[in-house]
């Protein structure tokens, strides 16, 4: 009971702080604006407790899933004084746009927080020359540090990673420092062949288990049928004790051509046999040195490390986009509840509660209405024209935008509740 309550507890706070930020970030650019806002509640359904401010009506409601800021002439057009349809277009753009930059902020600045506490980054100095590969083989030597390859500076271990995983058999110019010299070497990676399923395991408390989260679309595994929420219990029937390490490397060190998954589906035990793909990638066979655990080191890693991170997020919009992520690994909020369950301390909830706030801002000002992005689009149109789109005509794209949202919403709602249970 203990545990439900401060399960509970921790969601209503994350979803209601971050709905709190966001309309607090309309309901602010607004008023410096001098646009007159109606009522600003925080929830939706019956009102718990309100109160009359000397212009705006403050609510909180029961159920911590969104807000709203009403401003005059928001949703009708209106001509009295303050009216958001009358203010001018940067104006009303300034104050749309201004929830979703408020999350995407905060997200950034608590993430920077967090991994500017972290320690352990990796430099781009050399610790170890891994024997056999590219970089024994062309001269690298421990000590020595990458400043660039192909001409593009690599600060840290992220961006080295960038590169490898773009590089092929061609040869790779690295300009490196060795005892305080710059010098130019040409190195061609050594190519490495593996086996690959294309699984995702997830997180069950502090434990990473064998259930399947996600599958990378067109894999060998998606092909087989194996769905998300499938628990691997056995790899060519050797028992997995539920080890995602002991998994990869069964799959890894295959034999043969051909794997047999022991799986767990909805309380059934089920055999799927498929062939792993094989994946190629290029290593120069070295080892970094870990950065020294000061306040300088600490802020210069965590600044690229929080750049990493947004970049990452904006891909992955990209890849949904282009259909390489299918639309059954997206999250609602029943998702984003069992995974804030099961966050355990301070530090994880809190990194929880930067990447909802960071997706949650990306996402609203995604142009599709009637989300923020969308009513941007209408701003900018209404820019170009000199003049606004009929509000009937505007209505009814907000009104279907609306239907295909709940849709969605709903299919992701689903999807949710299978992975859970």
């Amino acid at each position: 009971m203990i545990n439900f309550i401060i399960t509970a507890i921790k969601i209503i706070f994350l979803l209601g702080f971050l709905v709190l930020i966001h309309e607090g970030g309309h309901f602010l650019v607004a008023k410096l604006c001098k646009v007159r806002v109606n009522e600003f509640a925080i929830g939706w359904g019956p009102t718990l407790i309100k109160w009359q401010g000397k212009e705006t009506k403050y609510a909180l409601r029961l159920l911590p899933i969104g807000g709203f800021v009403s401003m005059e002439g928001e949703e009708e057009r209106s001509e009295k004084e303050g009216s958001f349809s009358k203010a001018s277009i940067p104006k009303r753009l300034a104050i749309i746009v201004a929830g979703g930059l408020v999350n995407i902020v905060f997200g950034l600045l608590v993430y920077f927080i967090l991994a500017s506490t972290q320690g352990g980054y990796q430099t781009t100095v050399i610790d170890t020359v891994v024997p056999g590969y590219a970089a024994e083989q062309n001269g690298l030597q421990a000590g020595d540090e990458i400043i660039k390859i192909n001409g593009k500076k690599i600060r840290n271990e992220y961006d080295y990673q960038d590169i490898m995983e773009n590089a092929g058999e061609e040869e790779l110019t690295l300009l490196i420092k060795r005892n305080g010299e710059e010098k130019e070497l040409k190195v061609k990676p050594s190519k490495i062949t593996y086996n690959s399923t294309g699984i995702y395991f997830g997180v069950a408390g502090e434990e990473i288990t064998t259930e399947i989260v996600a599958l990378y679309p067109g894999s060998s595994a998606e092909k087989a049928g194996i769905q998300v929420g499938d628990k691997i219990l056995k790899v060519n029937g050797e028992d997995m004790h539920e080890d995602p390490y002991q998994v990869a490397e069964a799959i890894e060190t295959l034999q043969t051509d051909k794997v047999i998954f022991t799986i767990e589906r909805n309380n059934e035990i089920l055999d799927i046999s498929l062939k792993p793909d094989i994946m190629v990638e290029y290593k120069l066979g070295v080892q970094f040195k870990t950065a020294e655990n000061t306040f300088f080191n600490n802020v210069y890693y965590g600044f690229w490390n929080t750049k990493e991170f947004a970049v990452s997020m904006i891909d992955n919009i990209k890849l949904l986009f282009s259909g390489k992520v299918s639309t059954n690994q997206l999250m609602g909020p029943i998702g984003i509840s069992e995974v804030v369950a099961q966050t355990s301390g301070i530090r994880d909830f809190v990194s929880m509660l930067a990447l909802v706030s960071l997706s949650l801002g990306v996402t609203n000002l995604l142009p599709f209405p009637p989300l923020d992005g969308g009513r941007v689009v209408f701003l900018l149109i209404e820019w170009f024209r000199k003049k606004p789109l009929q509000e009937k005509t505007e209505l009814s794209i907000q009104m279907a935008g609306f239907m295909l949202l709940i849709g969605l919403s709903i299919y992701i709602a689903y999807q949710d509740i299978l992975r859970i249970f």
